[in-house]
């Protein structure tokens, strides 16, 4: 059956939970079972670890689906794939053996590879002492490249879909050397990269480049074959840096209290205060606003914007932090009803899911 792009709050939602949940769940159920057959410890360690706590990631772009008319399911397939590959090497570069760059190189290659349908698979364990993953990580690239290379459009995407890759697979190697190296390379980084956004600072940048919204939406609206250069153009400089921006910079507001006991790095601390981080986040939310407007499917873009802030700022992690209450109320009467909508099925969300754990 065909999909039209749902215009309103509650068509969304009803699409998501009908629909995309659904199938996001089955998708992971079965990339689940592959990583329980990883013969490393290690990697199968982290394989686990990366869909069971990051699955959020993947119901989130999943949702671009819908921009995919009644191929849905392909981009569903696309998505969760690729989504899954950046939360793995997170995983591996972030918690797991290695502080090596080059090791942190080879393994985001297979982010590069899977956007690319032509190219071969490689060793992406090569520079690391953990090195048999059954081919878990190889089949995840095979499947994105598989949905690709059945895209007749996929040509006119990719001058902007490799530079919006690449701007990820730098930040993730950036920010996870050894700890007194990463922020002189995030600044570093940022002076060779940054000219064109004289507007934001070198974390702000860090966290636009750290988010797969852009290819996401890229890729969903080349499935349903509604893809031109003009459009990918459009899709380019409205997705980056303020609209991924503000997606990575809410993933770490609520994840502060996490990253200091695990000493990670968080963009969120670089603010000089509370108060200047509330006006830069509010700058986003204004930013993200007017940069989507040249799009087609506006009122879709716009509740991906404003459920962005529903979404986050409606995780049980704020409450935790200092201020959160007080951010979260600001943020959300600025960003106006369809924010405080979907802040209000959010909550409920994780009330359910609660619920559904403890009975």
């Amino acid at each position: 059956m065909g999909y039209h792009v749902p215009k309103t709050a509650l068509s969304l939602m009803a699409a998501v939970y009908r629909k995309i949940f659904p199938a996001v769940d089955r998708e992971l159920y079965f990339w689940k079972k592959r990583a329980e057959a990883i013969p490393n410890d290690e990697l199968r360690r982290q394989a686990l670890s990366s869909i069971k706590s990051k699955r959020f990631h993947c119901q989130g772009g999943a949702v671009y689906a819908l921009l995919a008319g009644y191929r849905w399911r392909e981009a569903i397939r696309f998505i969760v794939a690729y989504q899954t590959i950046s939360d793995y090497l997170d995983n591996l570069c972030d918690r797991s053996t290695s502080l090596n760059p080059d090791d942190f190189r080879l393994l985001h290659q297979s982010m590069v590879d899977a956007l690319t349908p032509t190219n071969p698979i490689q060793h992406y364990y090569a520079l690391r002492a953990e090195q048999d993953d059954g081919g878990y990580l190889a089949d995840l690239v095979r499947t994105c490249q598989s949905v690709l290379r059945k895209l007749d459009q996929y040509s006119l995407i990719q001058k902007h879909i490799h530079p919006l890759e690449k701007l990820y697979e730098d930040l993730q190697v950036h920010k996870h050397v050894t700890e007194s190296e990463r922020v002189e390379r995030l600044k570093n980084w940022f002076g060779s990269e940054g000219e064109p956004y004289p507007s934001l600072s070198w974390y702000e940048f860090s966290a636009a480049a750290g988010s797969t919204l852009g290819i996401f939406c890229l890729v969903s609206y080349t499935i349903g074959g509604k893809m031109s250069a003009s459009l990918a153009k459009r899709i380019h400089t409205s997705y980056f840096p303020y609209m991924q921006g503000l997606h990575i910079l809410l993933d770490y507001y609520i994840d502060q209290d996490e990253d200091i006991v695990e000493g990670d790095l968080n963009f969120c601390s670089y603010y000089p205060d509370r108060k200047t981080m509330i006006e830069r986040f509010l700058f986003f939310i204004d930013q993200a606003d007017r940069s989507i407007r040249p799009l087609p499917d506006q009122n879709f873009h716009k509740m991906i914007h404003h459920g962005l802030v529903g979404l986050y700022l409606g995780d049980p992690k704020v409450k935790t932090l200092a201020g959160g209450s007080e951010i979260a109320k600001k943020l959300l009467e600025y960003s106006g009803p369809r924010a405080r909508f979907f802040h209000w099925n959010t909550k409920i969300y994780h009330k359910l899911r609660k619920y559904n754990r403890n009975s």
